[in-house]
């Protein structure tokens, strides 16, 4: 087919309009490294799910996109330190229960987690569960919770630092119990699972990733997990609620960007991200650590934690906790 040059000058035209209907910040992102920060230390449940969805990224864009681990304060430090990075789509953040958590948590925040930040895109959905040492003399949550009371104030638990799910499921779990157990917060579960497997500190509510991988090895025994039913994958494993009914914990994944962040650039994120949680590989790895992959758009994904916000603040309350 041949065409007049009217023709392909208007083509010529057309095309040169469409790209500059895109930011040049945007046309031709990312041309350089991303970092992606993340609250905890290497190694734990989120470390893992960031590095499996890095690769990805990375071999999608031809850019790396770096993990950069910044933990401490219940991810509060990474979060502080992506919200004030230019909002140019070159610094995100991995967002997860912790972000909802902290913000009733935390008394004085030098920033608002859902007025300053914009969200990405959800990676996934995923349970915790409550894993004890070996040494611990109960095979499932009742007897365990009749240890507890038994041994008031004998039994300590580890966390991945104030504010995560990990620290507020065990929290509820004492509210809704009545168990007397003594928090020891890590900077990150996996630096807590020495201590666990030795009985220095007797459990941990962790997030399924470390805590499934830790069970499965055999080095912890797991007693229950935090959703409202077993979760898919490990019907064996029940439900706390089965024991104390109405208990629930389910958390998420993501990523957000600083407040500021171009749409354009937020778009082809999240877009990336819904074409890798449909890659074979990467839903095989995330359901391998116990998530189901769960993509939405930005603005879903806002809501959602919008809502574990308020879910979370009412927990809070609930369980009579706070950090200063």
């Amino acid at each position: 087919m041949k065409f007049s040059r009217a023709a392909v000058i208007g083509i010529i035209g057309f095309l040169s309009l469409a790209s500059a209907a895109l930011p040049a910040s945007a046309a031709n992102y990312p041309n350089r490294p991303v970092r992606w920060l993340i609250g905890f230390s290497a190694g734990g449940p989120v470390d893992v799910v960031a590095r499996i969805m890095s690769q990805w990224l990375s071999e999608h864009f031809g850019q790396q996109f770096v993990v950069e681990n910044r933990a401490g304060s219940g991810g509060n430090i990474a979060a502080a330190a992506a919200i004030n990075s230019a909002p140019d789509g070159y610094t995100i953040l991995f967002v997860a229960p912790n972000n909802a958590i902290s913000t009733s948590l935390y008394k004085h925040l030098p920033f608002d987690f859902l007025r300053d930040t914009t969200p990405v895109a959800s990676i996934m959905q995923l349970t915790n569960m409550l894993v004890v040492a070996n040494a611990m003399p109960v095979k499932n949550v009742q007897e365990f919770i009749d240890y507890c009371k038994a041994n008031p104030g004998k039994i300590s638990y580890a966390s991945s630092g104030n504010g995560t799910s990990v620290h507020m499921s065990a929290e509820l779990f004492k509210a809704m119990t009545g168990c007397n157990m003594l928090h020891v917060p890590y900077r990150g579960s996996a630096i807590a699972f020495p201590d666990i497997i030795s009985n220095k500190v007797q459990l941990i509510f962790d997030n399924m990733p470390s805590g499934l991988e830790q069970s499965r090895a055999g080095t912890v025994r797991a007693l229950g997990v935090t959703s409202p039913q077993r979760w898919p994958g490990l019907p064996d494993i029940p439900a706390i609620a089965e024991t104390v009914p109405g208990f629930e914990s389910v958390g998420f994944y993501g990523i957000a960007a600083p407040k500021g962040t171009p749409p354009e650039i937020v778009e082809i994120l999240n877009k990336a991200v819904g074409e890798a949680l449909k890659d074979p590989k990467v839903i095989e790895r995330l359901t391998f650590v116990g998530g189901i992959p769960k993509p939405m758009p930005p603005a879903e994904f806002g809501k959602l934690v919008a809502d574990e916000t308020e879910k979370w603040r009412k927990v809070v309350e609930f369980a009579g906790v706070s950090v200063d």
